[in-house]
Formats: structure tokens, C-alpha cells, sequence
């Protein structure tokens, strides 16, 4: 096989810096890439990543009219017919972004088809992309999970006219779906999830290689000192997927009095995370942070005694490997492919049944009573991540199911 370094361009439709998990993919995994010799371009639409020396960027504007600071206002006039999609879709209540960012990243590309060897997509499964292999250009795409499980699991919390609502919200599901069948090879960083994806999108297994996420092992490390009764999670405070609500049940039941939670989140005010958590009267012992560096997240799930994730779904989970690559004690749900992340043995994490906030509570209590056993599950979490998860190895990998679709494309065109 030609072993010559790769031309890549990887394309994301968002991909914020610190959260959401895109943009801490292409962060890691492009820079892994150009540590391993190889020439690496990302294409990303606002939020834009970071991104470290050696890889090119380049931004593809949209309207951006899901900008946490300006929701929903267009500002700029339109430029072409795939703003006024943009827009119009946005009006009429649906998420525009997959489709039109597929149309203008391909654009792009089609205009620079010699200056790359393969294209990745990050999970947009566009429409408009299935035109690059035509182009000449080989084409991987990246499916974390599909989103058709956020899509059940938020009607399955909904009712009236909000399920109404999200169903328009997520028609862009259906898109993706066929556009994940007409794909030849797609990553998954889990078991579950190529499962998920075969049930609900109805793809082949065949079209799939496993290629598990990494950690950033030397950043997200043990660092001393931890703060008593110190829970962290790191979940979307307003997304039901994420479990928060059983976690901040659990936290109402639980009989260590000096335990308290931080959420990497940012509260809406006045939505329903807000309101539950008065409801239960935590305000006292919940705190949420955001927009927090990589420097001060591994600092702050280095501090805690335990560390959580409640998710009623995970398609692989950064989360729980960032905090077992910090040596903190997991406590998570049984769900998704959280079992494959944590093990099941019990040695590297605990695992209680999703969606149980009675198990949950029972389980940190415990927790809290054997330091012991946290110290044991610390340090095999620390030592499952140091030797299983590393953005190495999802390169090397990643850089050889390019190769394999390179190949595959050059046996067609020869057809």
C-alpha cells in the first residue's frame, strides 16, 4: 500500500472549540494527522475550531443564526439561493445547516479537487457531498452516532405542540440517512453506535470501520490535591439525551451532606434545568461553568472526587475518558456505548442502569465512603485510557481507512 503522506481536507459544519464534541474532534484528531507527516486542511462553518500549528484552516461562512450571542438574526444580506435556504428553513423551524453547508463546502472543494487526496466529513452528511467521489475526489464520513436517538429521546420528553416542533427541527435526519447509505466507508468511534446507525439509518455494517476517539492523556491527568465532596459532569444542562435532570435527582437523595456538583454547562436561564434544580432545592450545591479551556476543564476533572455521566444515550462518551484519563472515579449509565468506553468489570468505573436516579444516589454515597476504592477505580480508569483511547492511535487509524477508500476509489475509476 502507498505509504506517501496524505492530502486531507476535513470538513465540519460547526465545530465550537471546547464543547459539543465536533470541534474537540477535529482539533485533536487534525493535529495527530500532521503529526504523522500528512498535509491537513479543516473546513468548518461558525463556531470555527481551534486549531494547533501545521493544520490550515478554512472558514466557510453561513448565516450563523444559531450564535449564542445573536440567536436567530441574520445580519448580513443574502449572498446566494443557499442563504436564502439557510434562512428560510430556520423560519419555517427546521436546522438548515447539514444541507447547506454541504452545498457551499462543496463549492469550495470542487474548485481545489487536485490539492486533495481524500475528503473527511465530520458527521454533516449533506447532500450536496455526495458529488465530491464524481469530482474525483474519495469521500470517508464520520458517524459519532446517529442523531436519530437525539431525535426519540427528545419527543419521547416532549408533548403537544413541542413534538410538532421537533419533528420539523429534525427532519434534516431523514437526509442524512441516505446520504449515509450512499457513502462507501464511515468511521464510528463505537460497536453501538454502527449498530444504531445500521437499525436507524440503514446502512451496511460493511461500509463501517471502528475507530475508537481519543484523549489528550497528558493534558487530562492526575494533578494532586482533590476537593471533598467534589462531583463534576460535563453535559448539555437542557438536552435530555444528556441525563442531567437523574443526576440532579440523584444529588436531591443523596446522603453525603457536604457533596456538590459542577455541570460544564451554560444554564439557560429560565429553562428547565434552572427550574429543577429550585425545584429540588440544590441551588446551594449545583454550580454550572462554561466556556472553559482544555487547560482549566483537565484542572477542574482533576479536582473532583468523582466524576459522572448520567447520559440516557453516548455514541462513544469524551467525557468519560477525559475524566478517566484524569485518575477520577466514573460513576456513568449503562447506556449507548458507555459500557465498551468504561468496561464492564467494574475495575476502571461503575456503571448504574440509565435514567435510575435511586442507583445513582446509592452508588456515589458508596463512593463517598471508600476512598479505597475510589484511589483503585482511579488508577485503572487513568491506565484504560493511557493504553485504549489516545488521538494517536485514532490517527493512524483514521489515515488507514483513508487509504483503503483512496484505493477503492482508483479500482472504480478504472472500471
Amino acid at each position: 500500500m502507498d505509504e506517501r503522506p496524505l492530502r486531507i481536507a476535513l470538513t465540519s459544519y460547526r465545530s465550537k472549540p471546547h464543547c459539543g464534541g465536533q470541534g474537540v474532534y477535529v482539533r485533536n484528531l487534525s493535529r495527530e494527522l500532521a503529526a504523522l507527516g500528512h498535509r491537513v486542511e479543516v473546513f468548518s462553518g461558525p463556531p470555527y475550531p481551534d486549531l494547533d500549528a501545521g493544520v490550515g484552516l478554512t472558514e466557510v461562512p453561513s448565516l450563523d443564526l444559531y450564535d449564542d450571542a445573536h440567536p436567530f438574526r441574520r445580519g448580513r444580506e443574502f449572498r446566494d439561493a443557499t442563504d436564502v435556504l439557510e434562512f428560510a428553513t430556520m423560519c419555517t423551524g427546521g436546522f438548515p445547516e447539514p444541507r447547506t453547508f454541504s452545498r457551499r463546502v462543496v463549492r469550495v472543494l470542487r474548485a481545489r479537487t487536485g490539492e486533495f487526496d481524500v475528503v473527511h466529513d465530520n458527521q454533516t452528511l449533506g447532500p450536496a457531498l455526495l458529488a465530491l467521489p464524481g469530482a474525483g475526489l474519495p469521500l470517508v464520513g464520520t458517524i459519532h452516532h446517529p442523531i436519530s436517538v437525539d431525535r426519540a429521546l427528545e419527543l419521547a420528553a416532549a408533548s403537544g405542540r413541542r413534538r410538532l416542533s421537533l419533528r420539523r427541527w429534525y427532519g434534516f435526519v431523514r437526509t442524512q440517512a441516505r446520504v449515509a447509505r450512499g457513502m462507501d466507508l464511515l468511521l464510528s468511534p463505537s460497536r453501538n453506535s454502527v449498530a444504531d446507525a445500521i437499525r436507524d439509518f440503514g446502512v451496511r455494517d460493511e461500509q463501517f470501520r471502528v475507530v475508537p476517539i481519543g484523549v489528550d492523556v497528558e493534558r487530562f491527568r492526575p494533578r494532586g490535591e482533590r476537593v471533598p465532596g467534589r462531583i463534576v459532569t460535563m453535559c448539555s444542562a437542557d438536552v435530555p439525551l444528556k441525563g442531567l435532570s437523574v443526576l440532579l435527582r440523584a444529588m436531591a437523595q443523596l446522603r453525603t451532606s457536604h457533596a456538590s456538583l459542577t455541570v460544564v454547562s451554560r444554564l439557560e436561564p429560565g429553562g428547565r434545568t434552572e427550574k429543577l434544580v429550585a425545584e429540588l432545592g440544590l441551588a446551594h450545591r449545583v454550580s454550572f461553568v462554561s466556556g472553559l479551556g482544555d487547560d482549566e476543564l483537565a484542572e477542574l476533572l482533576a479536582s473532583a472526587e468523582v466524576a459522572c455521566v448520567p447520559s440516557l444515550y453516548e455514541g462513544f462518551s469524551l467525557p468519560a475518558v477525559e475524566a478517566m484519563a484524569s485518575g477520577t472515579p466514573l460513576v456513568a449509565s449503562d447506556a449507548g456505548a458507555l459500557p465498551e468506553v468504561v468496561g464492564r468489570d467494574g475495575t476502571a468505573g461503575l456503571l448504574v442502569p440509565a435514567g435510575d436516579p435511586v442507583t445513582l444516589a446509592r452508588r456515589l454515597d458508596d463512593l463517598f465512603a471508600a476512598p479505597e476504592q475510589r484511589a483503585r477505580l482511579g488508577a485503572a480508569a487513568r491506565e484504560r485510557a493511557r493504553t485504549e483511547f489516545s488521538w494517536g492511535a485514532t490517527a493512524r487509524a483514521t489515515a488507514g481507512v483513508y487509504r483503503e477508500a483512496i484505493a477503492r476509489h482508483r479500482r472504480e475509476g478504472a472500471r
